[in-house]
């Protein structure tokens, strides 16, 4: 059965102007329809818009402790449906199980934490230089906020953006990739049981580059936040600047693991993988590159190797690696895996495309690949590939190996596998990346912490997540107050 959703604007449910709509599919079996959305044009978009300019002074109004409690309610009803949200996302999106479990649970705590963070909003109070005085600032909304967020983590990344929008004051219009919808547009189901006022938070199903591009040129916008590709990312930060808003964007990756001579060599191809082929790949976090010691590197070669062959691919409800999320995203991994053996890298493990077999049907599935031999110049260690697809490069030491993780355009995450204290320290210090990580996959983040990266995977304008995200959706008025 399929499902049949609408958009979310001004407190009503939708269908688009036009009448149209567009079905997703069951990545592990495309011939199963997995929900109907709007296929919304410009109008429907300035409809969203307008209705967000129209309340925003009243919600900006509202006492943030009142928008807390709107976000906690919200929290409660995504908790309350965990586990039909993970289906919808597994089936929509391809993730295993777990992960989509995984997902569903941060968008919660996301909602709660920033729930409780409304409580603490306000200023600070500085002394003045006279007398009968007073000096403090105060913590304004930016006004109406336009989110685009992407497909691959299509719960999560929207919560992070719409949970600290609401709770500064700040209303929302909300465009979520197409590919897979329906958990994101759940967000504001929620928040609808909830009680937010009509107008405040807004969805509208359809294109970017027509929802998308209405939220960005709109004369009502006053912030654009938006998660994707490098490509799209910069095309859309050069809008919204040009069009006086306040932009932020986070973006590609190009993410290294540094395993030095003094790892333990199993658990950093474990850590490897983990960040390689979790999530199929399909991170902007994930592992694309092992750079590692000479003296261990045919050691981790084969042990890398041996992880990626162990994990189990079919459809999230049996397995470890689930599919791709669409036909396009398995042709443009396939095509960097000929292009690897192209440019003389030895496939180690993996490199089979296993739609069409007898067990995988027409689903998108790939196994998980390993390359050896990579050079540092090759296109597989430069380009993102966003597939399950590890490069691994040979290099003689420290200098060597930082060397080959910041030859790139990207920063986003990096991590690196070591017992020596003085190499993490010199890593974590000399590292092109936005995050850092010492012993750990470069996967996973932690909510309550600044999130972004540096060069081609950030505007380097403001982060997200934590107080960084209250950051970017306020603004510090300073008041002097002669009384």
């Amino acid at each position: 059965m399929t499902h049949e959703r609408r958009n979310y604007v001004d407190g009503e449910w939708a269908d688009a102007e036009s009448g149209e709509t567009f079905t997703t599919r069951n990545p592990a079996a495309p011939d199963e329809r997995v929900a109907t959305y709007p296929q919304s044009s410009s109008a429907d978009a300035t409809e969203a818009v307008e209705a967000a300019a129209r309340v925003a002074p009243e919600w900006a109004d509202t006492p943030a402790p009142e928008r807390g409690a709107i976000l906690r309610g919200a929290a409660g009803v995504l908790d309350a449906r965990k586990q039909e949200l993970t289906e919808l996302l597994t089936t929509e999106e391809g993730k295993t199980h777990a992960e989509a479990s995984g997902e569903v649970q941060r968008a919660v705590d996301i909602f709660y934490y920033y729930a409780e963070k409304a409580r603490d909003l306000g200023g600070t109070i500085k002394s003045p230089s006279g007398r009968d005085k007073t000096l403090y600032t105060v913590d304004v909304p930016v006004g109406v906020a336009a989110l685009i967020t992407p497909w691959n983590y299509p719960i999560a990344i929207p919560a992070w953006k719409i949970a600290p929008a609401l709770a500064t004051g700040n209303t929302v219009v909300h465009n979520p990739a197409s590919t897979a919808p329906g958990v994101g547009v759940a967000i504001f189901e929620a928040l609808d049981e909830a009680g937010i006022p009509d107008g405040v938070a807004n969805v509208v199903t359809g294109p970017g580059s027509v929802v998308g591009d209405e939220f960005v040129t709109h004369d009502d916008v006053d912030a654009v936040s938006f998660t994707g590709s490098s490509d799209v990312g910069e095309m859309v930060y050069e809008k919204a600047v040009s069009n006086g808003k306040r932009a932020q964007t986070e973006l590609g990756g190009k993410n290294p693991t540094v395993v030095s001579d003094t790892a333990a060599v199993e658990e950093a191809a474990d850590i490897v993988a983990s960040g390689a082929f979790g999530v199929t790949g399909q991170a902007c976090t994930a592992c694309s590159r092992a750079i590692v010691y000479a003296d261990v590197y045919d050691e981790f070669v084969d042990a890398v190797a041996a992880e990626a062959e162990s994990i189990a691919v079919g459809p999230g409800d049996s397995a470890e690696m689930g599919p791709q999320v669409t036909e396009s995203e398995l042709e443009g991994t396939l095509s960097y895996i000929e292009g690897a053996k192209e440019d003389g890298a030895t496939l180690v493990a993996g490199g089979r495309e296993l739609r069409g077999t007898d067990d995988y049907g027409d689903g998108y599935f790939v196994e998980p690949t390993v390359f050896a031999d990579v050079d540092p110049g090759d296109t597989l260690a430069c380009e993102e590939v966003f597939g399950p697809v590890l490069a691994v490069i040979e290099v003689e030491d420290f200098e060597d190996a930082l060397s080959v993780a910041n030859g790139v355009d990207y920063g986003l995450s990096a991590s690196i596998v070591t017992d020596d204290h003085t190499e993490a320290e010199r890593f974590v210090s000399e590292v092109e990346a936005g995050v850092a990580k010492i012993n750990e996959k470069t996967t996973g983040l932690e909510l309550h912490v600044p999130f972004g990266g540096v060069k081609r995977s950030s505007s380097e304008t403001w982060r997200e997540q934590g107080d960084a995200g209250i950051d970017f959706y306020t603004i510090e008025r300073t008041v002097y107050d002669n009384f």
